[in-house]
């Protein structure tokens, strides 16, 4: 018997419930749970849905809601069980038949999943009755869960599933030995999230492209005035240091030209195109605009590699999707041209897949944090706990 653990966290449709909008991370983790069963595993599937706080849980956060549609994936009748520790469980893990699988239900139903706490892991590896573990959850990699750590040492092998081993190549390739030109397209709402990232991808990017909410730290860092868009008051040293930094060590640094400016943060806003020069009191950016749209499509064509997290504009509101739609056009285009293209999870994943573009990349990551993470060049504990490929 096998524990596996996955990350089938897929968004669900806000009006049911339990409609799976997204089934990327489903349809990730296949390769893997189809090998385990070719080689006539007992497979026990441990998963998180949601961040539960307290009882009583929705429906939509237990496991059961993807249960069907992971049976007609693996092509196996999937059982589901409503706990993931306890005598039941070990019941039911272990009658399990070679090839069969075992869906337990969403362990951070239990406060030790994320507290890692000895006990939680070794009741839930006693619970599988598993001796071998294989972390298939590149989505939660980051974290030190009882799930994706705690567990392992309980078991005589530890091992990466194929997801895990496809994004840890991407990913590592792309910033300890890229081909070169590389870049990176660093988007959305805050400075303070991306800092860490864009810090460490200085040392290792030819050109860094910056666009979404935080461009304006940037401006007033330059001395511009961003009339009435989102500003990090207490990082505009920080961005200053940041495009120092950049030119010292000769990284191309783009900000955009010219933004898309709203006279309020709705989807039917009036909105006109500015310099950022001349953006005017009480308007608010929302996307980049025609010239810097043009200006870094062109780039990116010519570069090698492009690592890509973050929006470049409210993507939400179609009216400043454009910016971010073009990027995702110009890494289509990159990619046909040879280059290795790389969307970092979250917003970028989805503005990719609204736009239809998501086969012409080369990886679409499945966790946003993680690969920000594996970016910074930190050791991810989900990671770090493999003895095997």
């Amino acid at each position: 018997t096998n524990e596996k653990r996955l990350d089938l966290n897929v968004p669900l449709s806000k009006e049911d419930g339990k409609t799976i909008t997204n089934e990327k991370r489903l349809t990730s983790v296949v390769p893997t749970l189809k090998f385990l069963k070719e080689q006539g595993a007992k497979t026990v599937i441990a998963t998180h849905l949601g961040r539960p706080k307290e009882e009583p849980f929705p429906d939509s956060m237990k496991t059961s809601v993807v249960q069907q549609r992971l049976s007609e994936l693996i092509d196996t009748d999937v059982q589901y069980i409503d706990d993931c520790i306890g005598d039941k469980v070990k019941s039911a893990s272990s009658s399990l038949a070679p090839g069969g699988a075992l869906l337990l239900e969403n362990v951070r139903f239990h406060k030790g999943e994320t507290k890692n706490h000895a006990d939680f892991a070794q009741a839930l590896a006693e619970a599988s009755s598993a001796r071998l573990y294989v972390n298939d959850a590149f989505g939660t990699a980051h974290r030190a869960h009882a799930s994706t750590a705690g567990v392992c040492a309980h078991m005589d092998l530890n091992a990466a599933g194929y997801l895990m081993e496809k994004e840890l190549k991407y990913l590592k390739g792309a910033v300890d030995a890229p081909s070169r030109p590389l870049a990176a397209v660093i988007g959305g709402a805050k400075v303070s999230t991306k800092v860490p990232v864009i810090e460490s991808l200085l040392d290792k990017c030819d050109e860094v492209f910056i666009g979404g909410g935080m461009i304006f730290t940037f401006y007033r860092a330059l001395g511009k005035p961003v009339g009435a868009s989102m500003v990090e008051e207490d990082l505009i040293p920080l961005a200053k240091d940041l495009m120092e930094k950049a030119a010292a060590k000769g990284v191309k640094f783009h900000l955009p030209s010219d933004v898309i400016v709203a006279d309020k943060f709705a989807a039917d806003a009036d909105a006109k195109v500015v310099s950022v020069d001349e953006i005017p009191d009480g308007w608010m950016g929302l996307d980049i605009g025609a010239q810097s749209m043009t200006d870094f499509s062109s780039s990116l064509k010519a570069c090698k590699t492009v690592v890509w997290n973050g929006p470049m504009g409210v993507f939400e509101f179609e009216k400043f999707s454009k910016g971010t739609f073009a990027v995702a056009e110009a890494l289509g285009e990159a990619t046909d041209h040879g280059a290795v293209t790389i969307i970092g999870g979250g917003d970028s994943v989805a503005a990719v897949e609204k736009a239809g573009l998501g086969p012409k990349m080369s990886h679409i990551s499945t966790g946003g944090g993680a690969s920000l993470e594996l970016l910074e060049g930190k050791v991810l504990p989900g990671v770090d706990v493999l003895t095997e490929a």
